[in-house]
Order: C-alpha cells, then sequence, then structure tokens
C-alpha cells in the first residue's frame, strides 16, 4: 500500500479527493490536513510515503510545509496541488524538493496515476506549466523583497511591515522600492499583485 497524507483547506475538495484516492486499491490515505503547519504535524505522526500539499492554504503554504516535510522524512515523496498554474509556483515548488505538480483541474486518475509514480522516483508536472514557467524565467526578487511584499499584500502601513519583520522603516522602504522596480509596477499594490499573479509569494 502507499500510505499517503491530504493537506487541503477547503474541506469539501478535501473530502472527495479522500474518497476518490480511497477507492483505488493500493492507495491508503493515512491523514489529513487544513493548513500548512497541521500538515507537517501530520506527516510526522503518520510518516506517509507520499504527501499531497495545496498551495495556497492559511497559516503556511503548502511549498513552505513540503520543505519541512522533505527535511523530517527525505523519503517522503511531495505532490503539489494547485488550482493556480503560476509558473513561479512550479518553480519553488521544484526548489522545495516536490517531485509532483499538478493543477487541480486534471483528471482524477492523473492524481491516482501520478502517486503511484512519484512513489516509483518519477516526476510528475504538467506540461503546459512546464513550459511555462520556462518560458517566464526565474524569480527576480530576492528573499527578503518576498518577505516585505508578502508582508505589504494585506495593506499594511510602512511601520507595521518593519515591526513585523524586525526591520527598520528604510530598510522596508528599500525592499520596496527595489521589488516595484524589479516588477517593472509603478506602486507597491501593482507590485504585490504581479508578483501573486506570478506565483512568487
Amino acid at each position: 500500500m502507499i500510505r499517503i497524507i491530504l493537506a487541503e483547506d477547503q474541506a469539501m475538495v478535501r473530502g472527495a479527493l479522500v474518497t476518490l484516492l480511497g477507492l483505488e486499491d493500493d492507495i491508503e490515505v493515512v491523514g489529513e490536513a487544513a493548513s500548512g503547519p497541521e500538515a507537517v504535524a501530520v506527516a510526522r505522526k503518520t510518516e506517509p510515503d507520499v504527501a499531497l500539499l495545496d498551495v495556497e492554504m492559511p497559516g503556511g503554504d503548502g511549498i513552505t510545509a513540503a520543505e519541512e516535510i522533505r527535511r523530517m522524512l527525505p523519503g517522503c515523496r511531495v505532490v503539489i496541488l494547485t488550482t493556480f498554474g503560476r509558473p513561479g509556483y512550479l518553480r519553488r515548488a521544484m526548489e522545495a524538493g516536490a517531485a509532483a505538480f499538478l493543477v487541480k483541474d486534471s483528471p482524477a486518475r492523473e492524481l491516482a496515476a501520478a502517486v503511484r509514480r512519484v512513489r516509483a522516483g518519477e516526476r510528475v508536472i504538467d506540461p503546459g506549466l512546464a513550459a511555462a514557467a520556462l518560458s517566464a524565467g526565474p524569480n527576480p526578487l530576492s528573499g527578503r523583497e518576498r518577505d516585505v511584499l508578502a508582508a505589504a499584500a494585506d495593506g499594511s502601513t510602512i511601520a507595521d511591515i518593519a515591526a513585523r519583520l524586525h526591520l527598520s522603516e528604510g530598510t522596508v522602504r528599500n525592499y520596496l522600492s527595489s521589488a516595484i522596480g524589479k516588477t517593472r509596477t509603478r506602486n507597491r499594490v501593482e507590485a504585490v499583485r504581479h508578483a501573486q499573479a506570478q506565483g512568487w509569494l
């Protein structure tokens, strides 16, 4: 049996996926989670063969969880599931050690096949998304620029961002200015939107 855990914040979607995968003779769902941190805790407890992780979840995304799970359980293979086929997400997922990256609108049978393939040591990537990621190029933002833009996404002030990230206000302004330049946008609101659309945040 291939033992898997599934992390998806939408309960109805998670339940449907668990049901579908439960119909497979060789796959057993041994744990469920609704957030990134919960996925890491469930993986630690169950030590699965494969972790299926949604990208966008509250309290920490699936890509961050993938890094932690791979560090904690090197033998566990990670499959990233996403509604949004953003090239930046694919790059970040691969850098985090994911073995597969699938868009949720793929046929259900492809998910079970992907689980088997990654368990056998293969990589599985949506071909259209792979082509888009190659043509989009690498993420131009540094780690700190990403942190500052992500903190700015909710409309926080410079002072709020500085306090949250333990930086000076001048440093925050510099990172925001640099990020705006690299994204070729006019202000931080546009920079955040562009970075999110590319999957860089």
